[in-house]
């Protein structure tokens, strides 16, 4: 089993070591990861510039690939052959916070996996449901060793293309965790503010503020059961057509030509 483990945090962010050293207990590891942080980057193909990926070595001595291009442009390059050695499952994380609902269209965490996914690999999102604002050292071990656990189980279980699995784990320590749920996608809330400024020469700019996402606290859900306790294992489609909507709009009138 050959494991490419990525991130969206950069090369260096404690969560990508976490998640290579528990994913060595399953098999052979190569890293390709972003050489700068991309959180909330969404889905990125990067085909205006040309993209290098440069060796470098992690803080536990082993070696990695750094690349500056996005979460999903590291995929992409190590399944086209930066990586010489075919790659058995992509393993993207760990994300310092949760990504739930419909943070996956945000998210290079979960993106880099639907990279996978796309070019025909299984994909693995891992995200910590860290508190907000958390200005401590984070412990990334539970999320480690649960995305080991979940891993251990795919290999087992194979399933069909077109689909990754999304893990969010609760910032609890091992023994604290209620247990393992198969979860469907959330309902997010955000609460986001626009923020208007102007700069030393009177132009205008702008963040986009306001206070922390909440969600529709729901058990069966990503957002319910990970509150509750529970690690979430949400698999997510990439075929996202409503297809109850396609049969409702067949029986429109819609023009010859």
């Amino acid at each position: 089993m050959h494991i490419l483990v990525t991130n969206d945090d950069g090369v260096t962010a404690p969560g990508l070591l976490a998640l290579v050293t528990e994913m060595r207990k399953v098999g052979e590891v190569s890293v390709l990861a972003p050489d700068h942080n991309w959180s909330a980057s969404g889905h990125v193909k990067t085909l205006h510039r040309p993209l290098r990926a440069k060796p470098v070595t992690l803080s536990d001595g082993s070696p990695a690939l750094a690349c500056d291009g996005a979460p999903s442009d590291c995929v992409a390059l190590a399944l086209m052959g930066v990586i010489e050695k075919p790659v058995d499952l992509v393993v993207s994380g760990i994300n310092p916070n949760a990504n739930i609902g419909h943070d996956i269209t945000y998210s290079g965490t979960v993106t880099a996996a639907m990279e996978a996914v796309i070019n025909g690999v299984p994909g693995v999102a891992v995200s910590l449901d860290a508190p907000e604002h958390f200005s401590g050292i984070l412990d990334y071990a539970t999320a480690a060793v649960s995305a080991r656990k979940v891993v251990e189980i795919l290999i087992k279980h194979p399933f069909g293309i077109d689909i990754l699995l999304n893990i969010n784990v609760p910032y609890l320590s091992e023994n604290e965790l209620k247990g393992f749920r198969p979860t469907r996608q959330g309902m997010r809330i955000y609460r986001d503010e626009l923020i208007r400024r102007e700069d030393p020469r009177g132009k205008p700019y702008f963040w986009i503020g306001g206070d922390a996402p909440t969600g529709v606290d729901e058990i069966g859900t990503d957002f319910g059961d990970l509150k509750a306790g529970y690690v979430s294992i949400s698999p997510i489609q990439l075929d996202m057509t409503a297809y109850k909507v396609l049969e409702d709009i067949k029986g429109w009138e819609w023009p010859v030509k």
